[in-house]
């Protein structure tokens, strides 16, 4: 079978990207109707619709999905083999962080990191919805939380284990029984960024469902841990997020915590998992991880 054009392969990866072609137009700096014939051209060649609306969004249909993750991955092995026929080597790095995270763990070691880094330096950007790598060209590696399969052509590194488990302040927790049912008298604090994660907690703990007197949803977890800590109610945390408010007696665990092997992971493309600065970094998160637990070797599809 021959392949598709590649100007239409690009037009139908950033259509799935955007779940727009007005957005898509935009990246490639054409107008609408170069993309809708571009991806009417892929149409043809595969004998099939690519695409399904849901509301204002395009999305690929199922068939098409696969299609569509392979042809990000491919794109982006083009674009590394670029730089290196090129001769050039990016001087810094693009990094994805949960928001939480970032500000928690990752920033207080941030000099440390960047002296273990040499020369290259390290961008992090706050991610409030924590989506995979092959959703986000424009960076160059992210850390993910909980357990996370890398898609094709992604290498992820599991550097730290974690723990997590419902945190207030120590005068709420003090109201509480040994029985978790105790904080259904509570407001229960939750966040868009990670919304099974009191689920994840019930079921994982054994903990019976806890019905909460009310519920209050923030945007990203920061938020909901900004609420926890002014007595607001009770969130689900997860510690490497909370260390300093454990050590400073500005949250408590009433219920401890459990733990969550699955841990963190730096995920970047596999032809960049073997460069110095990637080496570097992923070595230091290892070696800066390994008080909160074990960490397995890397793995990629």
């Amino acid at each position: 079978m021959r392949l598709p054009p590649l100007n239409a392969v690009r037009a139908f990866e950033a259509v799935c990207r955007h779940g727009s072609i007005l957005k898509a137009a935009e990246e490639l700096k054409v107008v609408r109707g170069a993309v809708r014939q571009q991806i009417a051209t892929l149409e043809g060649h595969f004998g099939r619709k690519l695409f399904v609306r849901d509301g204002r969004r395009l999305v690929p249909t199922g068939e098409a999905s696969a299609f569509a993750a392979a042809s990000s991955a491919a794109f982006d092995i083009l674009q590394r083999a670029a730089y290196e026929l090129s001769g050039i080597v990016p001087g810094r790095i693009r990094l994805g962080v949960p928001s939480a995270f970032a500000v928690w763990w990752l920033m207080p070691r941030v000099a440390d990191m960047q002296a273990n880094l040499g020369d290259t330096a390290v961008d992090i950007v706050p991610m409030t919805v924590v989506e995979p790598l092959q959703m986000h060209p424009e960076l160059d590696a992210v850390i993910m939380g909980g357990e996370y399969r890398p898609a094709a052509g992604v290498t992820a590194v599991r550097f730290m284990e974690d723990e997590f488990g419902p945190v207030a302040t120590p005068a709420l927790a003090a109201t509480l029984s040994e029985s978790p049912a105790a904080m259904g008298r509570l407001t229960m604090l939750a966040s868009r960024s990670v919304p099974k994660l009191w689920d994840e907690w019930f079921a994982e703990s054994g903990t019976p469902p806890v019905v909460f007197s009310r519920a209050q949803e923030f945007e990203d977890l920061l938020l909901a841990l900004g609420a926890a800590r002014s007595g607001l109610g009770i969130a689900l945390a997860p510690r490497a997020s909370i260390e300093d408010d454990l050590q400073r007696g500005q949250l408590v665990a009433p219920y401890g915590f459990i733990a969550r092997p699955s841990g963190y992971s730096l995920c970047c493309r596999t032809p960049d998992a073997k460069r110095p600065a990637f080496a570097a970094l992923s070595g230091w998160l290892r070696q800066s991880g390994r008080g909160k637990g074990s960490f397995s070797a890397p793995t990629s599809e």
